[in-house]
């Protein structure tokens, strides 16, 4: 079915519509244009070349869905929290690791005779913190590292060959001061035109992957809603607008967050899966986070 692009945004889930989910309102306008409905409970269903899928992430495990497993689960279809006996917060143990030395969608997508690539940039700086240990790499990028994939630079983010994490520019700069860690400044770059970058990495990729938890942040931090939310409608609206025939653009995430501001907690929502072009069918019925790796899979090598 041709190339995929795959967009992960942490903590997203599919809540109630209600004032204490900007899901709702203020929502996502252009995608809730494109697709008839906003992002919340009952937006299963399809509207043209565009498909959306509520994925349970709990997984039949008790307790609040977290990111370490969530993400394991969601990135090798293998149910991570019910392997290792609960869900697991932050950043993988020994064990989700070694699920993804075996089983990563890159791993097996290498194997399979495709070219994945991770788009986010990683500054010299991160590497230094995880060799003095005051970083510990995350799913995707343990998933990249293990599939011996090269890791984009902050050369490649100013030459337009990778995006930050924030896809702006814009907030990623003043969270690191916050937290003491020095960062340079980089020029701005629109939504419409990150979205444009990482379609570009087609040239060089049958999937390509993108990760942001910008959305996260709002979730935990509280981040005000707004400047996210327009940041975020803008660039997948690109995405979908400048999307090739040919490849499949996918929108999902692990846990339930920022859906709902009465709490910094995650929650027990169902996360949304969207995707538009020739792979829709492959996605049908999912139903979990478990069904997306195979799917993509299936997707590449229809």
């Amino acid at each position: 079915m041709g190339p995929v692009v795959l967009v992960f945004l942490d903590g997203v889930g599919v809540g109630e519509p209600e004032p204490s989910n900007p899901l709702f309102l203020p929502g996502l306008p252009r995608l809730s244009a494109r697709f008839g409905r906003p992002l919340v409970r009952g937006c299963a269903g399809e509207n043209g070349d565009l498909l959306c899928r509520e994925l349970d992430a709990t997984l039949g495990v008790p307790g609040l869905p977290q990111s370490a497993t969530g993400q394991t689960a969601l990135f090798t279809g293998l149910n991570a929290p019910a392997l290792i006996g609960g869900h697991r917060t932050g950043y993988p143990s020994p064990e989700l690791v070694r699920m993804l030395e075996e089983h990563s969608l890159f791993r097996r997508a290498r194997a399979a005779g495709f070219r994945p690539t991770f788009a986010n940039a990683y500054s010299e700086l991160y590497w230094q913190l995880v060799a003095q240990g005051r970083l510990r790499p995350s799913v995707t990028t343990w998933m990249n590292q293990l599939a011996n994939l090269p890791f984009r630079t902050f050369q490649d983010l100013q030459e337009g060959r990778a995006l930050l994490w924030d896809i702006t520019n814009a907030f990623a700069p003043a969270w690191a001061r916050r937290h003491g860690r020095p960062f340079p400044d980089l020029p701005p770059v629109a939504p419409e035109e990150a979205a444009m970058r990482l379609l570009g990495l087609l040239e060089e990729a049958d999937l390509v992957l993108f990760e942001s938890f910008l959305t996260d942040l709002v979730g935990h931090r509280h981040l005000p809603p707004e400047p996210v939310l327009e940041t975020l409608d803008r660039f997948l609206d690109a995405l979908l607008r400048h999307r090739p025939p040919e490849t499949t653009v996918m929108v999902t995430s692990d846990h339930g967050n920022m859906e709902d501001l009465r709490t910094r907690l995650h929650t027990m929502n169902p996360v949304p899966l969207l995707v538009a072009g020739p792979g829709i069918q492959a996605f049908q019925n999912a139903t979990s986070l478990l069904d997306l790796t195979p799917g993509v899979l299936r997707v590449l090598s229809a």
